[in-house]
């Protein structure tokens, strides 16, 4: 059994590791209501502009869907990766790492583009072929420049540089729970016609020009959606692992405090019984 002063030590080191990780869940808990109004102000309208499009773009022939709609055989593929820049966040950033390379084994000639810097470290590391990092996006999280990232991904699926794009993230469901998403970004998938309500509209200007407008606006709102949901995400599965880390923090700051009252009073029992034992000695 350790001695006392070792044990009064662990006491005192996990009773700190406490006080951290309950500090750094009260910080996240106030980040993630900022990020989970974002998110939830967005979604409606991410939605309502992707259902607008579907609906027109299912009134047009296969072959006005223009350039982001070219959907040819995957031979280069780009996978962009959506993790946090810090840790400390249980399997958040793992479960995207994992579903990348997932996707990248399914495709030969496989190239990342990563947002945040839990990706970018990993991917670089290890060898893989990462074409752009977007660590400090997070700095200054905004639609302007999420839409420059976008952009670039339109502008290089066009010029032929991938056949494909895919957008892996977690995305927000509440403060304990996140689903793994793997999203196509490009090319923009033709609707159903189950998936579509075509309904009586007027069209000014025409139809095919309002859908060339839409479609690169649609995307870049739905890079957008995907950041804004990993950043909820995030503050959501750092609360929530910071949480467990408190309540284990305390059981075993309890089971020490335990083992140290046995350790004293053995200790404290020896030394009676050590006075005892002198005691009798000096009398016989």
């Amino acid at each position: 059994m350790a001695n006392l002063k070792e044990i009064r030590a662990r006491i005192t080191s996990v009773g700190s590791t406490m006080q951290i990780t309950s500090a750094m869940k009260m910080v996240s808990a106030a980040k993630l209501k900022r990020a989970q109004d974002a998110i939830t102000q967005m979604r409606p309208y991410a939605n309502k502009l992707r259902e607008l499009l579907v609906n027109l773009s299912s009134t047009l022939e296969s072959s006005d869907g223009g350039a982001y709609s070219d959907a040819r055989p995957v031979k280069k593929q780009l996978v962009v990766a959506i993790t946090s820049n810090r840790g400390l966040c249980g399997a958040f950033n793992n479960n995207v790492i994992k579903q990348a390379k997932v996707l990248a084994a399914e495709c030969d000639n496989t190239t990342f583009l990563t947002i945040g810097k839990k990706a970018s470290e990993h991917f670089t590391k290890n060898g893989f072929d990462v074409v752009s990092t977007h660590d400090d996006l997070y700095t200054d999280l905004s639609f302007a420049n999420t839409s420059a990232i976008a952009q670039d991904l339109m502008d290089h699926f066009t010029e032929g540089r991938y056949d494909k794009v895919v957008v892996v993230y977690n995305q927000f469901k509440n403060a304990a729970s996140q689903i793994l998403m793997s999203e196509p970004f490009l090319p923009v998938e033709t609707p159903s016609d189950d998936s579509a309500t075509i309904g009586d509209y007027i069209f000014e200007p025409e139809k095919e020009e309002i859908v060339a407008d839409l479609i690169p606006k649609s995307l870049k709102i739905q890079l957008f959606k995907a950041v804004l949901d990993s950043h909820a995400s995030e503050h959501g599965a750092r609360m929530t692992a910071m949480h467990k880390a408190t309540d284990n923090a305390g059981e075993l700051k309890k089971e020490l405090t335990l083992t140290y009252n046995k350790a004293r009073q053995a200790a404290i029992t020896g030394e009676i019984l050590e006075i005892v034992g002198g005691a009798e000695a000096l009398n016989s």
